[in-house]
This record gives C-alpha cells, structure tokens and sequence, in this order.
C-alpha cells in the first residue's frame, strides 16, 4: 500500500502507464464479463489518485488517463469495423478505439476536477459521484450521441443474478445504476459503518430485484404475436461485396418458410410476425416489387418487418430503413433510423474531408406503429436502442419494442454482446418487451422486466420463434425518464456543496 501510496503522489510516464492501466482494468466490469468486484477497488485507487495529485491539472490528465484506458479498453472491437474494409482504411486501424476514447476521455476529468473542490470525506465522494453521472450522462449530446457502456451496465450479469440486479433501472434508469456504483464502490473505501450500510443496501437492492422479476404485472388483453426472428449469417464481407446476394437472399426465404411452418405448428392460431435484420435484404425493397412478393410468399400469410435501404432526395444520399411488408407484398410502414452512428454513417464536423463514400440522412423521429397481426410496435435501428429514455415515441405507447442491426461489422468479438445487453435495460427501464433481431448473432427476446424468452447462437443460420410476452404498465422511469438520474445527481453535488460551506463557516 505504501508503494502504492508513493506511485500516486508522482507524476512521470509510471504514474501515466498506471493510469491508462487502471481504467482499462475498469472495463473488466462491462458486458459480457460483468465483474463487478473490478469496481470498488478500481474507482477506489483512482479515487485516491486523484485526491492526492499535486494540482487540478495534474487530477485533470488522471481523470482523461483514466478515460482513455477505459473507453479504448471497452471499444477495442471498434477496430474490427475497420478490418471489414481494411484495403481502404488500413491507416484508421492504429485510431479505431483509442480515437473515440479521445473524443469522450475528457469526461472523466470533471468529477476528477470537481470532487477536490470540497474536503475530504464525504462530501469529496457525494461529489464525485453525482459529476461522474452528469458528466456520462452529457454523451448524448457528442456529435448524435455516444451513451455506449455506462457503468451501470455492468450490473447486467447473465442470469437470474442479473435479473435482479437491473430491476431499480425501472425506477432509475441505467445512469441511476451507474450513480449508485460509483457511490457505493467509492463508500466502500469510507470505513466500517460505511462497508455495513453498503451491505445492508446491497441486501435491500437484491431482495427488491428478486421479487420484482419474479412479480409479473402484464397488461390484460394484450396478445402479441408470435415472432420469428431470422438470422442469416451473413458475414459483412458478403454484405459488402453483394457477390453472393442471391444466394443470401434465398436462404432468408427458406429460413422464412420453415420458421413461419414450425411456429404456425406450436401455436395454432396465434398471429405471427416474421422479423428480418438490418442489411438482410441485398437491394433497395421499396423499388423491387417482384423481391416483396417473394418474401410475402415466403412467409405464408405472415407480416414480414425487415431492413432495407432507400433512397433519400441527393446524389448519394440514403435513408436506413425498417419496412413493414403486409401479407400481399405491400409496404404498410416504412421508418427511417434518425440516431446515426457517428463516423460509420455520416462523418462528424470534426472531420475536414468525406470519410465515407455516401452519406445516411437521418429521419424524423421515433415512431409507434399499429398494424394488423403485429399490434402497437415501437421499430427501431440498431444504434438508436442504446439511447436510456428515447426509445418509445411521445403520445402512443407501444406493445412491444423491436430493434435489427446488424453486428457483423464487429466480429465475434465483446461488442455485439454489448450492443444486445442494451435492449435488457431497455426493457426494464420501459416495461415492455424487447426484440433484437441480429444479421450474425446474437439475437434475443426480453420480456418486460428483462428476462431472457431465447436467443441465437453467434455465427448460425437460425431461426428463432418466441411468442413475445405482453407489456407492463409504464414505470416511473418510462413516465419521467433521465430526469431522474439527473436530479438525483444534482442533488449529490448540491449535498457535498452544502457541507463544504457549513464546514467553512463553522471554521
């Protein structure tokens, strides 16, 4: 402990080493390996690294140290994005994952600033933790928004540990879970009466869990149907290349007929609803008649919800599309991703030249559709399930929630995992079911409080049939939303300022 007392008083490139170090350690705790013990000791010694700096530029460049270990750790599959087309951007490999840790690094820096603007004790740690949530919180105003791996993502353990874990996010939303680790981890390290009200909340925060998962409140009279997720394994070099599309395209049509056969076979007269992912159909739907009919065929009197491309207004343009086929081939709704990725679907202002060869324009909005056989579905694409609290549409609440990605792009590697663990938040936080429907794996169904209804394996061609579970009523987070994280937060920060000045003027 002395040595390590010592290392933190010093600056150099040791103190800079264990510093990136550190907060890759602390990428251990997020999905899928979840090792939530990282935590205490981890944001303990950082803690007190940044306690003990020389001066606020000195616990500035820990807090961004930190950050950069953490979020390149964390986002290290970003680089296989880059692979998938390495003869043209081979120079951007080194930059794939430490590039955007650049860009929200800096977030890390105002707790580790802002918690020395207060004594030591408790009002340091009420300080810290409230500014680190508020500042992780602000990374959906980066560019259309980066939220990827909050810290209270690390409490998705696989299971039913985990099921009871995530529950409070009905109530508090994933940035409340990152508040109270932080708090927590950070107590830990505040002596025994500390360490025993840690446990006692920790008992009370798991024995509410349990009985909430098990405690299910589904809406009466709401009968989903029965979904058929399809996934077609395509590995993203063959979405690229579109050499073998046909072939790809009648695999989704015989995984289609069997899929709608086997679930017309289990549930008899129960609706069902074939899903098909992002990038799954090799064309542009809305212009090829004769390919819809095909798939309505397919699917046998079934509604078909698939991805496609279309074109928007420009040269060059397109929207990322989700698509509603009706059972004679129509298109019934069509909704376009509004939340782009930054970098992979539109080159951010900070980049002073065209980095993608064509541009994705967003859309409108979220939307709530209301179809025949599918009921009230919230659709979405991809990137946009990762957004806590702007998920559901504004007026019409949905039945269920549907997101298609496709995760090729990443390999079989840390960042699909993620990406699915989102949606099990994202039930819980909303009360409704969620489906995500993968091109490559893994695709999954969660009912209303997160339980896990079935997924895919990771790298088959499958097909998976769930009838989807019905929805709850709105939860306190799903009416209020991140206000209350955010209030929580300050109210943290309020609390530590108030000490502070009455400690000051009682001196």
């Amino acid at each position: 402990m002395k040595a390590l007392c010592f290392l933190l008083r010093q600056g150099g490139w040791r103190s800079t080493v264990f510093m990136l170090i550190l907060g890759g350690l602390a990428a251990l705790a997020l999905p899928p390996l979840c090792l939530v013990p990282v935590l205490p000791l981890v944001l303990g010694i950082f803690y007190q690294a940044v306690c003990v700096a020389p001066n606020h530029r000195s616990a500035a460049l820990r807090g961004f140290l930190f950050g950069m270990g953490y979020y390149t750790a964390g986002l290290y599959w970003l680089t296989n994005a880059i692979l998938t087309r390495v003869h043209e951007f081979w120079w951007v490999v080194p930059f794939a994952s430490p590039g955007v840790a650049l860009l929200i690094a800096p977030l890390i820096m105002v707790p580790a600033v802002l918690c020395r603007l207060v004594p030591a004790g408790w009002p340091r740690v009420l300080m810290f933790a409230g500014s680190w949530t508020l500042a992780d919180m602000a990374r959906v105003f980066y560019f259309s928004g980066f939220p990827w791996n909050p810290l209270g993502s690390a409490l998705e353990v696989p299971g039913w540990l985990g099921d009871w874990l995530i529950q409070p996010a009905s109530l508090i939303g994933v940035d409340g879970l990152t508040l109270m680790l932080v708090l927590a981890s950070l107590a830990l390290w505040q002596g025994r009466r500390a360490v025993l009200a840690v446990g006692v909340c920790a008992a009370l925060w798991c024995g509410w869990g349990a009985w909430r998962a098990e405690h299910e409140a589904v809406l009466p009279g709401h009968i989903n149907p029965v979904a058929v997720i399809v996934q077609g394994n395509v590995t993203e070099n063959e979405v690229l290349e579109r050499d073998s599309a046909v072939s790809q395209f009648r695999s989704y049509l015989e995984l289609t007929a069997q899929g709608v056969k086997q679930a017309q076979h289990l549930l008899p007269g129960r609706p069902v609803v074939v899903i098909w992912p992002e990038s799954a159909f090799p064309g542009l739907l809305d212009e090829e008649g004769v390919a819809r009919q095909m798939i309505a065929d397919a699917a046998a009197g079934a509604p078909v919800l698939l991805g496609s491309d279309r074109r928007a207004d420009g040269v060059g343009r397109w929207y990322n599309s989700l698509m509603a086929l009706a059972p004679d081939g129509q298109i019934e709704a069509i909704y376009d991703k509004s939340r782009l990725v930054p970098f992979g679907e539109y080159d951010p202002w900070i980049i002073p030249f065209h980095l993608l060869p064509a541009e994705v324009v967003p859309g409108p909005g979220l939307q709530t559709w209301n179809l025949p056989q599918i009921g009230r579905v919230g659709p979405m694409v991809c990137y946009e399930i990762v957004f806590s609290g702007s998920v559901v549409a504004p007026g019409v609440r949905p039945d269920w929630l549907l997101t298609i990605s496709n995760d090729a792009w990443y390999g079989n590697s840390a960042g699909p995992r993620q990406h699915l663990a989102t949606g099990r938040l994202r039930a819980v936080e909303e009360g409704l079911p969620v489906v995500f429907a993968n091109n490559r794996g893994v695709s999954a169904i969660y009912d209303a409080r997160g339980k896990e209804m079935g997924r895919t394996e990771w790298g088959r061609a499958q097909v998976l049939i769930r009838p989807l579970p019905g929805p709850e009523a709105a939860t306190p987070f799903a009416m209020i939303g991140r206000w209350i994280p955010c209030l929580m937060s300050i109210l943290l920060v309020g609390g530590a300022l108030t000490r502070w000045r009455r400690a000051k003027a009682d001196t």
